[in-house]
């Protein structure tokens, strides 16, 4: 029921009330569903490609998995977090300086649960621009670190980093092409994006 009918009283009849609350019992119910699945479910709406961890050694099997299916062994990998160095090593994989990558490794600042997008910054892809990044991108985050708002996640960033607040704020949202012209898109690099999210709650 609105907002509106719970303060100003109900003419509407229930069968009406049904209709307005859509047709389908397998459309779902996103005022409902916790933050988590929400974001879940926009993110893979948008394109993105999401694997569940529930530990460290799921993550390296994951992050193995996805290098076997697009065949990224023994390539160079953008990756400005020494924390992340340490998965590359194990897989061969080189971090040098201006030279061509295969996909970018980082973590990220937060996950809007809203617009399934993913917040970045300047911790993790420095200056760079989304369409200055490689087209493949790895993202390891913890479900944590979704948030429900963008807003939410803008005040995440401003606690974490105190009096140091980084630059280049900036949300990837789209994860594929879109299939017809749309105009939401105008502007913006589709990456093809694999989510690694680990569970720490």
């Amino acid at each position: 029921m609105s907002l509106f009918r719970k303060i100003f009283g109900s003419s509407i009849s229930a069968s009406d009330e049904e209709k307005e609350q859509g047709n389908s019992s397998f459309l779902p119910d996103k005022i409902n569903m916790p933050i988590d699945e929400q974001f879940i479910y926009n993110f893979k709406k948008n394109g993105g490609k999401f694997l569940y961890c529930e530990n460290l050694e799921d993550v390296k099997e994951q992050f193995e998995n996805i290098l076997q299916e697009n065949d990224w062994y023994e390539s160079n990998v953008l990756c400005f977090e020494p924390k992340l160095f340490t998965l590359l090593q194990e897989n061969k994989l080189s971090y040098e300086k201006g030279v061509e990558n295969k996909f970018l490794l980082s973590n990220c600042e937060s996950l809007i649960a809203e617009e399934g997008s993913i917040l970045f910054c300047s911790k993790q892809i420095k200056q760079h621009k989304p369409n200055e990044l490689p087209i493949n991108i790895v993202i390891v985050a913890k479900t944590s670190q979704i948030v429900a708002i963008k807003s939410d996640g803008l005040t995440a960033i401003k606690k974490k980093y105190d009096r140091d607040i980084p630059t280049n704020i900036t949300a990837i949202k789209y994860f594929e092409k879109a299939k017809e012209e749309d105009f939401t898109q105008y502007g913006s690099a589709a990456k093809n994006l694999y989510l690694l999210l680990l569970e720490d709650l």
